[in-house]
């Protein structure tokens, strides 16, 4: 009897050790939210599991004219966190995924300089009526990548150090090939990403510094060496890297950033991903079953080498 007391006892130890163990080296948990919507997220926030908040500012908002900028959104933002004792991350986003969402300043779309600012985005693109899904600044237009890189500066010296990190929004981007846009290419888009990148690092010398990257335009499997740049680039110049979906070993994302992330793990100085409300929806193909937490944090844990989970406030664990 008092050996089967023992044994339990040593597996109850084993077992408390393992989960303090497993815990301390998870990635840590943000929320992710769009700017607007903290107070709302407040009880979320008060979860001892939840360190801070990844939130969406749009280049439209924070830019109200030519030079001109609002930041209070963010100053705002930020009381409530560091009143919460909680961490900010901001995205600076320059891409919108709705047909109607043309969220730049209105000098980028009408001064003849900027040449639109903004090229629509497409679903199926090629197809011969390719459905409109949204816009993206053409960064690889020096001018407006100019503008882009003036405001980043801006929020340099406002917020390096103030906030625990600024990420830069996605790779990936569709444009109908049949209908490509004056002055682009690929390489002379991967150029300008790369060139936003580098000012970001130079500006915050203080906050972390993050790249989403899931897909580069015209590449697949690395064959024009955008991604393998990208990652050399990141682990060389203390760049974190991360992405918006975290789905286990789907087949898209295994054949363009996930390799790279496992190849670079330990490498980065930082790996920030997320589990947005697409995400959600993706099943296990194994379960036939939406992922459950510990599935996206094994994945993100163990294969990409996440350091922090950004979940969207209608993730179904945060409201039990």
């Amino acid at each position: 009897m008092k050996s089967a007391l023992r044994l339990l006892a040593a597996f109850a130890l084993f077992s408390c050790l393992h989960d303090t163990a497993f815990a301390a080296s998870a990635p840590e948990n943000f929320i992710y939210t769009s700017s607007g919507d903290l107070e709302a997220a407040r009880p979320l926030l008060s979860r001892p599991d939840i360190g801070g908040a990844q939130i969406v500012y749009n280049w439209r908002q924070l830019e109200t004219a030519k030079g001109q900028y609002d930041f209070s959104a963010i100053e705002a933002d930020l009381a409530i966190l560091d009143g919460l004792n909680r961490k900010l991350f901001i995205q600076i986003q320059d891409r919108f995924f709705e047909p109607k969402a043309r969220n730049v300043p209105d000098y980028l779309m009408t001064d003849k300089e900027y040449g639109g600012g903004i090229t629509a985005q497409f679903d199926n693109p090629g197809e011969s009526k390719p459905v409109g899904s949204g816009w993206v600044a053409q960064q690889w237009d020096p001018a407006v990548r100019q503008r882009y890189q003036a405001l980043l500066t801006a929020l340099a010296a406002k917020f390096d150090g103030k906030v625990y990190g600024v990420n830069l929004p996605e790779t990936a981007i569709d444009l109908d090939p049949k209908h490509e846009p004056a002055g682009y290419s690929c390489d002379a888009y991967f150029q300008g990403e790369m060139e936003n990148l580098a000012l970001a690092r130079k500006a915050f010398s203080k906050s972390k510094v993050v790249q989403y990257v899931n897909f580069w335009p015209c590449e697949w499997e690395n064959d024009h060496n955008y991604m393998g740049r990208l990652f050399e680039f990141a682990a060389k110049n203390d760049i974190g890297l991360g992405g918006p979906d975290i789905v286990p070993y789907r087949k898209g994302q295994m054949k363009n950033s996930y390799p790279f992330f496992n190849k670079y793990k330990g490498k980065l100085s930082f790996v920030g991903l997320a589990v947005q409300e697409p995400t959600l929806t993706y099943k296990n193909p194994k379960t036939k079953k939406p992922f459950t937490k510990d599935e996206f944090v094994d994945f993100a844990d163990n294969y990409l080498g996440a350091d922090i989970i950004f979940w969207s406030t209608a993730t179904p664990w945060l409201h039990r």
